[in-house]
């Protein structure tokens, strides 16, 4: 249950300081150690039986056959922190090698890593209160640590709160939460060129981001001035739509578009295996959906965070999913899988048939 250990250490200034995010995340995340519990070693082996099972249902259901068998690793909050700073640190290594000799001639550079290292260790933090499984596709694949590239974490005190909270079966809710990290680690590893195209979009956003203090202020200013006209620019991209050039703004709508289609799939298959296999699966999707559509201070905190804009990729995949399922079969979403340029656009999520239409005319042209 240890957390992977930390990406190399560049020459250069980071723009991060990335042992003040870990701090503070775990402080916030809160001590809730089970790898010396009997509770650690049940919640093992039981997500390890429910993991192999939910895998074997989501190959047969969705023919995305990923090319190793997964790994369940059950973490607590603090080894999950330490796994997810690993992961955004080799996520922002383009943007910190070209920003890292700009930062070492800059007498402000330290005050800004500090604070940059305190408020994502406060984002890693709150997540790490809520979050109950993850299939992490940034581990490298060279890796030789503990937790390796086929690794499923589940937080486990996070699992077990809710099942003392809600009366949970436990086998069924744990094995209903596998279904849908299974789901996107069959995305991800059964779609030969998704991981790759999806990293490329990302390395796109992080290494085109810009530091410049000029920028900051253009984009505060244009935030202003959509709020003077009735809009909240958080409520359409997130804090990151903010600081995005036109162009990065096309690459993040690409990468938007592809994570509601994701999310959205993930929860079409959960919730059709489940109803087959899990037990008290509509009352476990009620809470979860309370649980996502928290208000007051929680959701403000959400909101700024642009975790938000997550929820709605549910919410916007799959019903875009469910249209395409009721209007050409079960498989009509395959298409989806054979390239990037398959994938459904922004505006074909909220127009599935006009998606259906494109990939079609696709597929004649090309018999």
């Amino acid at each position: 249950m240890r957390a992977p250990a930390p990406a190399t250490l560049s020459t250069t200034p980071e723009p991060v300081d990335w042992g003040l995010a870990e701090r503070v995340a775990r402080r916030i995340a809160g001590r809730e150690p089970i790898a010396t519990s009997y509770l650690g070693v049940s919640l093992q082996r039981d997500f390890e039986d429910v993991t192999a099972q939910a895998e074997a249902a989501v190959i047969a259901l969705t023919g995305l056959r990923p090319p190793t068998a997964a790994v369940a690793t059950v973490l607590d909050r603090g080894a999950w922190v330490g796994a997810n700073v690993g992961s955004m640190r080799r996520l922002l290594a383009p943007f910190s090698a070209r920003v890292g000799a700009r930062m070492a001639q800059s007498p402000v550079a330290p005050v800004g890593r500090r604070v940059a290292g305190a408020e994502l260790g406060f984002l890693l933090g709150y997540v790490a209160q809520r979050v109950l499984g993850q299939y992490d596709l940034l581990v490298p694949e060279d890796s030789s640590r503990a937790i390796s590239e086929d690794a499923v974490y589940y937080v486990g005190p996070n699992v077990l709160g809710l099942e003392k909270r809600f009366a949970f079966r436990p086998r069924d809710f744990r094995l209903w939460i596998a279904l849908h990290e299974l789901t996107h680690r069959a995305q991800f590893t059964g779609v030969p060129w998704l991981r790759d195209y999806f990293l490329s979009l990302v390395g796109e956003l992080v290494g085109a981001a810009d530091p410049d203090p000029k920028r900051l202020l253009t984009a505060v200013a244009r935030a202003v001035e959509e709020m003077r006209r009735g809009r909240n620019p958080i409520d359409e991209g997130g804090v990151v739509s903010l600081f995005a050039s036109p162009e990065q703004r096309e690459t993040l709508s690409r990468v938007q578009a592809l994570m509601s289609l994701l999310e959205g799939h993930g929860n079409a298959v959960m919730n059709r295996l489940g109803a087959d296999l899990v037990d008290g699966q509509e009352r476990m999707a009620r809470v979860l959906q309370a649980r996502r559509n928290a208000r007051g201070a929680t959701a403000m905190v959400q909101r700024l965070l642009g975790l938000e804009l997550k929820m709605k990729q549910y919410e916007v995949g799959e019903a875009f999913v469910n249209a395409i399922e009721r209007e050409a079969g079960l498989h009509a979403i395959d298409p989806a899988w054979r390239s990037p340029e398959h994938l459904p656009t922004l505006d074909e999520l909220t127009d599935p048939m006009r998606w259906l239409a494109r990939v079609d005319g696709a597929a004649l042209a090309t018999h």
